[in-house]
């Protein structure tokens, strides 16, 4: 496993971490026993740095994550969300008193006395701009209760926002193959601010592992069955916000990369890995031949300057018009 800094902090997280979105629920059936089995196979190879949220699964996979960690709390760093229990455009959810709540409750289900990396959870863009929940976030890291804080983000827009406080450490945004607007406006930014880079959805919901076809059906709780077009949440996070259909028939059109390596989802994690100014990637998984897979991205062959230039412009020509919402 190689390590990367998380921006200017003094954490150094391994470059290929893993999300827990999955194992919470939202993506199909779980299996706690898969899933703590899962946990356990990528501390046991080096992965030291797991993202999670209250919300996933109403906590569950933060419960998950204390008793796969118990320990190691010195050794495994824990990033978790918060905000979206209650209601994203209110004020009074990013108060000191909200947010404390919503600290101490993670706390609890963690089974930690100090977060390591809390993040608000994708809130709105007004709430960013107004900058009261910063002086709440530096309130919870004077009393010790966080370590750092960073944002989880939907836009390029809102990264830089963001970045305008001097105490965000990290930004977790939607990048993979499928939309690279943020590495060409929001990374350069980011590093000269000190701040480390999350890549969630590194696989677009799975579109980047080339195992669908256009008539695959998705369980019904699954967020790509019923977020597809935006219906629960932002419709980046399903998808990158591309429709199916045109996820698929773009993803086949990409299969080449799998040429030379393992597979396409091993491909597309390397081409991620082999950008510097990225801190981690956090895919999902649900299971430890999951974590296995996603873990040969390590030791892939990394793109030639001609395979990154055809990359660039197949996302400048074929993708970026068909991706939905702001991003």
């Amino acid at each position: 496993m190689n390590y990367r800094q998380l921006g200017n902090t003094d954490i150094s997280v391994s470059e290929v971490s893993f999300g827990t979105w999955a194992i919470g629920g939202s993506w199909g059936k779980t299996n706690d026993e898969d899933s703590l089995k899962a946990l356990d196979y990528a501390i046991g190879h080096g992965v030291n740095f797991f993202d999670t949220a209250d919300v996933y699964g109403e906590g569950h996979s933060e419960e998950l994550l204390s008793k796969a960690t118990k320990g190691k709390e010195d050794t495994i760093y824990i990033a978790t969300k918060f905000c979206r229990m209650g209601d994203i455009h209110s004020p009074e959810n990013y108060s000191i008193e909200a947010v404390r709540s919503y600290c101490e409750q993670s706390l609890k289900r963690l089974n930690r006395e100090r977060i390591d990396l809390f993040q608000i959870h994708c809130p709105p863009t007004d709430i960013l701009k107004d900058g009261a929940v910063f002086e709440v976030l530096d309130k919870l890291q004077q009393e010790g209760k966080i370590r750092h804080y960073g944002v989880s983000v939907e836009t390029v827009e809102e990264g830089l926002i963001s970045l305008e406080y001097p105490n965000v450490k990290a930004l977790q945004v939607i990048y993979n193959m499928f939309r690279q607007k943020p590495g060409q406006e929001l990374f350069p930014q980011a590093k000269e601010k000190g701040a480390g880079i999350l890549v969630r959805l590194p696989l677009a919901s799975g579109l980047l592992t080339g195992k669908f076809s256009k008539d695959h059906t998705f369980a019904e709780d699954d967020h790509r069955n019923f977020n597809e077009n935006g219906a629960a949440f932002n419709v980046g996070e399903t998808f990158a916000g591309l429709g199916f259909e045109k996820g698929v028939e773009l993803s086949d059109k990409l299969s080449w990369i799998a040429d030379k390596r393992d597979s396409m989802a091993s491909a597309s994690l390397r081409w991620l890995l082999d950008n510097k100014e990225i801190t981690c990637i956090i895919p999902g998984f649900r299971n430890e031949e999951q974590i296995r897979k996603n873990l040969k991205a390590l030791n892939e062959v990394s793109f030639t300057e001609s395979e990154l230039q055809d990359i660039e412009t197949f996302y400048d020509v074929e993708v970026k018009e068909f991706i939905r919402g702001p991003y």
